[in-house]
């Protein structure tokens, strides 16, 4: 961390951020699919899918294809889902960070500069669903460098800058496949208040869970 410096957004940064948060997104299409393949209607699908035709076919071939086939179609719905999100959270804000995060005092977006190297970043704005509390959104870090404490200095400058606002508390989301969004969020003392279902069709179809996490914060 001797090198890293936790600064506010400037336009210039614009370009990088959404790349750095595309990138982010992306990596958890793998773990996302696995989840998919993970639950009960997906194996009872497959499985009625293999027996019925190699019952009909006499064949292991064509039902061999024909699971094959509808995991890859699995996984474009998986891709399409993160394509989905993140396209529509450029469009909401991070096509004008600026004009959605800098504007309000009670709002702020921050990078993590490395020698003039954008690496990580963060944001808050009032949460539109818990009067009194702060929303952190748009954690990001480049996987280059990860495990650097630069995720931990994000989250106590969102946590610091809540404070000052004289709001009593952080809130955020992340999803089930994010395991390890979720263990720094708990080292940083967050507690897990909720869990449910993203109301997308799709999502709901592969059982794709969001989790909602707060910290409390003590007021000097």
């Amino acid at each position: 961390m001797d090198n890293i410096q936790i600064r506010k957004f400037q336009d210039e940064d614009a370009d990088v951020v959404k790349e750095l948060f595309t990138l982010g997104m992306s990596e958890h299409v793998p773990s996302s699919f696995v989840h998919v393949l993970k639950q009960p209607l997906t194996q009872m699908v497959l499985m009625c899918m293999f027996c019925a035709l190699m019952t009909s076919s006499k064949s292991f071939l064509l039902p061999i294809l024909a699971v094959t086939f509808c995991l890859a179609g699995a996984r474009q719905m998986v891709v399409y889902m993160f394509n989905k999100y993140i396209e529509t959270s450029l469009r909401k804000d991070l096509n004008n960070i600026s004009e959605t995060y800098l504007k309000g005092k009670d709002s702020c977006f921050w990078v993590a500069d490395s020698d003039g190297r954008i690496v990580g970043s963060v944001a808050c704005l009032p949460a539109e669903n818990a009067p009194g509390c702060l929303e952190l959104k748009r954690m990001s870090v480049r996987r280059s460098h990860r495990g650097m404490g630069i995720a931990k200095a994000l989250c106590r400058t969102v946590a610091e800058f809540t404070r000052d606002r004289g709001y009593g508390a952080v809130i955020l989301q992340t999803s089930v496949v994010q395991t390890d969004a979720q263990k720094l969020y708990e080292h940083m003392g967050y507690k897990k208040i909720r869990e449910f279902v993203v109301p997308e069709f799709l999502a709901k179809i592969l059982n794709f869970t969001l989790l909602e996490y707060r910290l409390d914060l003590q007021q000097d």
